[in-house]
This record gives structure tokens, C-alpha cells and sequence, in this order.
């Protein structure tokens, strides 16, 4: 009888036995979990500056980053909100106060980025530090401080950086939305900085877009500008505040959806150009609108549709960029390469919509390059469904940097309450 009992333990075949491989494996596999949430958790110990924000990465862009640190910082609040806090804190103390051409700055604007080392900052002699050549930092750190309120409830906090949170406001209003159509748009002011301004940013133009221009997912970014000010006026007893954004946040919704929809596409263009034309590229882009609530509910199943087909999806995640696009690059990071914060986002957006199969579709590609490459990259590529990695260096004289905060604090995130 013991015999038997031990064969049966053993027999991954029989009932019992089967059900006790099942778990092993169970145990097996939240082992690896554990162990990937340490290194991730290391890594972004790694960026964390001595003023708790996190710099954007290494050993490139090992600074303070407006959009990185505060996508970074949201990434990071049910692990760790003091990163939240000191990313806010930081970005406070460097917004924007005068106009000035060479480093884009002007009165409420969030940096894009600062360059604390002299010698990096002579790299660019062109350039003044802190540089402000962003049309998404803004709104984001909007963004960013009512979710921490939101977690945290430090109400305290909030009121030390109110007058910050008006004059973000203000900046959208007055310097973001250039012709007063509703949209933010940028153009830059400096002929040496930052030619495309939005997560997708370039001296050149990659994008084929002529500006001013009003970058799609940055609509999304502002949308939820507006509803967190509402959140934070009703707290605030700011009712002028409340109903402005509230009218703004409406006026952006019904317009956006009718000039930015291509209807033969059934998909949203990467943006309107300075005429107020489409680019009616097919881009990841929209795929962030939908943790935002700027998309029409009609339009939102055939914006997830659409992320999941072959000339998006690859086993690793979504590509920036549809392989159907006549300048699709596989190596072009840009045009074709997959990031892993731009897949974060899109995932955050499925969980809001309610495609909860299709976010853990995402997680676990993001996983699987994890384990295949031993790290989660800036970006990488998919070509014939195998990873290539572009943070060693590579034929296409692509280099991706091997640790990204995004990237890193992306995955922790996605895994952390698995």
C-alpha cells in the first residue's frame, strides 16, 4: 500500500499526481516572479537620484526627464508613492517662469529635461538647461499629482504645489493651445532643439508631420488634465476652476472624436498637422486614449481590435508603428520597434475598458522578453516573431539603452500584485 501511494505521488499521469505537477509548477513559476520583481526592483534602485525621483535610464539619459520620471513616478505609486512625491517636487522647482526661445521655456511649462552635468550640457551648446521641449510633461504632472493625491490623501502636499498645478493650467490654456481650436499643439521655437515633441521625439522629421502639431495621444493626456482638475477643485473649493475645466474637457471630447477619427480605418490618425490635415499614419499612438476617457465608447472596440492584428501585435507586444505603413522600419524606433512603457500604457488603458484578457496578453509578452533577454530594454524589435535586442550594439546602428525606468517600473507594475 505505501508502494502504491509513493507511485502515485510520482505518477504525473494519475489524478493526485497530476494535480501535485500542477502545483509544483505553480511554485515553480512564482519563484521566477519573485526573482524578476527583485531585479526589477534593483534596477530601478539603479536610476533613483538622491532626491528620490527616478533619472530615465543608463547609461544614456541618466537625468532628470519631464515625461520619463513622471510616467516613471506613476508607474511606481502602489510600490512606492515617495517617488511620485519627490518626481513632483523636483518638477515644481524647474516650471517654466519666463519666455525664453533657446530652451523653449515659458510661464507654467513642465521640462522636458535637465542636464546637471557640465559636460553633457556642453554637448549640447545649442541648448539651454533645463530644456522644455515637451507638449506632454505638462499635463502629465497634472496627471501625476492627482493620482498621488489619490493614493495618498497628503493633502498638504498638494497645497504646497497648487499655485504649480494652476499655472500648468494656465500654460495649457494660454501657450499649449496655440490657435485656441482645443487642441495642444508644438512647434518648436529653437531651430537646434527638438523638431517632434510628444514621446515619439526626434530633431527631424520621422514623423512626416508639419507642424504646429496636435500629436493624438497627448489629446488623450490633456482630457485627463482637465478631469483631474476637477477632482482637485471640488477638494480645493475651486469652483471656477471645476466648471472651466469641466466645459474644456466636453468642447475637447465632442471635437476630438469627429476631426481626429479616420473613418475608412476606422482608427485614430497620429495627428493634425498645421493645416489641420490628418496624419493618417496607423500608429500605438491612440491605443493610449484608452485609460483616458477621451474615446466615444463606440469607437473603443475598434481601436483594441485593431492594436491586436498582425501588423501590430507581435509575440513580444505592440509595435509603435503598423508593419502595413509604407515607412515601416522594424528598426526604426519610431517606425516599427516595440517599447515596452508604450505597451504599459496601452495595457492600463485595456484594464479601464475592460479587456482584461487582452492587458495579460500584453503582460505576459513583456514577461517572455524578459526572460528571453535577461532585462526589459528602452525598445526592441520583432522581426519573423524573434526578439532582436538593440541595447548591444547591432549592424542597424540602433542602440537602445539596456535599463529604462518605464520599461523597468512597466513590468514591476504589471507583476507586482500577481
Amino acid at each position: 500500500m505505501t508502494r502504491k501511494r509513493e507511485n502515485l505521488w510520482f505518477d504525473p499521469y494519475s489524478k493526485r499526481g497530476a494535480h501535485q505537477t500542477f502545483i509544483r509548477m505553480v511554485w515553480l513559476k512564482s519563484v521566477k516572479i519573485k526573482e524578476i520583481k527583485q531585479r526589477l526592483l534593483q534596477d530601478i534602485e539603479k536610476l533613483r537620484s538622491p532626491a528620490g525621483y527616478l533619472n530615465a535610464g543608463h547609461p544614456r539619459y541618466n537625468t532628470l526627464f519631464g515625461r520619463d520620471s513622471l510616467i516613471s513616478a506613476w508607474q511606481m505609486l502602489n510600490i512606492d508613492p515617495s517617488i511620485a512625491k519627490a518626481t513632483l517636487k523636483i518638477l515644481a522647482k524647474y516650471q517654466g517662469k519666463i519666455i525664453n526661445p533657446v530652451s523653449e521655456e515659458e510661464p507654467g511649462k513642465i521640462l522636458h529635461e535637465h542636464r546637471f552635468n557640465l559636460t553633457e550640457r556642453k554637448e549640447l551648446p545649442k541648448w539651454d538647461f533645463p530644456y522644455y521641449g515637451s507638449i506632454d510633461s505638462t499635463p502629465l504632472f497634472i496627471v501625476l499629482a492627482t493620482e498621488y493625491f489619490r493614493k495618498t490623501g497628503d493633502r498638504a502636499f498638494i497645497l504646497r504645489i497648487k499655485e504649480n498645478l494652476l499655472a500648468t493650467f494656465k500654460w495649457i490654456k494660454n501657450y499649449g493651445d496655440m490657435d485656441k481650436d482645443g487642441y495642444v499643439e508644438y512647434k518648436r521655437k529653437n531651430p537646434y532643439g527638438l523638431l517632434h515633441q510628444g514621446w515619439k521625439d526626434s530633431v527631424t522629421d520621422v514623423l512626416k508631420i508639419k507642424p504646429p502639431v496636435a500629436i493624438v495621444e497627448v489629446q488623450g493626456y490633456v482630457y485627463v488634465a482637465y478631469q483631474s482638475l476637477i477632482f482637485l477643485a471640488s477638494k480645493l473649493g475651486r469652483e471656477d476652476i471645476y466648471f472651466e475645466a469641466l466645459r474644456r474637457s466636453r468642447t475637447l471630447k465632442e471635437n476630438f472624436n469627429n476631426n481626429f477619427w479616420m473613418e475608412e480605418k476606422c482608427f485614430f490618425a497620429l495627428a493634425l498637422d498645421g493645416e489641420k490635415k490628418q496624419r493618417k499614419a496607423l500608429t500605438s499612438n491612440p491605443g493610449h486614449l484608452l485609460f483616458t476617457g477621451l474615446i466615444s465608447e463606440e469607437k473603443v472596440k475598434p481601436i483594441v481590435s485593431r492594436l491586436f492584428k498582425q501588423d501590430f501585435w507581435t509575440p513580444y507586444g505592440i509595435r509603435n508603428h503598423s508593419s502595413m505603413e509604407p515607412d515601416f522600419d522594424p528598426y526604426s524606433p519610431h517606425l516599427g520597434c516595440v517599447w515596452p512603457h508604450d505597451n504599459w500604457i496601452i495595457y492600463k488603458g485595456l484594464q479601464n475598458v475592460g479587456f482584461i484578457d487582452h492587458a495579460d496578453k500584453i503582460r505576459k509578452a513583456l514577461l517572455k522578453t524578459f526572460k528571453e533577454l535577461g532585462k526589459i530594454p528602452e525598445f526592441y524589435t520583432v522581426v519573423n516573431d524573434r526578439i532582436v535586442d538593440l541595447s548591444t550594439l547591432n549592424a542597424k546602428n540602433v542602440l537602445s539603452n539596456p535599463l529604462q525606468a518605464w520599461s523597468s517600473a512597466g513590468l514591476l507594475e504589471m507583476i507586482w500584485d500577481g
